[in-house]
């Protein structure tokens, strides 16, 4: 595994460690590393090369 060092909002940072403290994940590492698999997994490149297409592809025809 890599280390990573990054600063959250407060705001965000006493949601991660609420969710340790109910059980939720083992310890803030856990949340984040998910949170980042998600975010990796919805933002693939072909998915938003496809997504750029289907927007452009509205704004040229409509929805009509």
């Amino acid at each position: 595994m890599k280390a990573m060092q990054t600063k959250v909002p407060e705001e965000l940072y006493k949601k991660a460690t609420a969710m340790v403290e109910d059980g939720w994940f083992r310890d803030e590492q856990d949340i984040f590393s998910e949170a980042i698999r998600r975010f990796l997994d919805s933002h693939r490149p072909e998915l938003i090369q496809k997504f750029i297409h289907d927007d452009v592809e509205w704004g040229l025809k409509g929805n009509d």
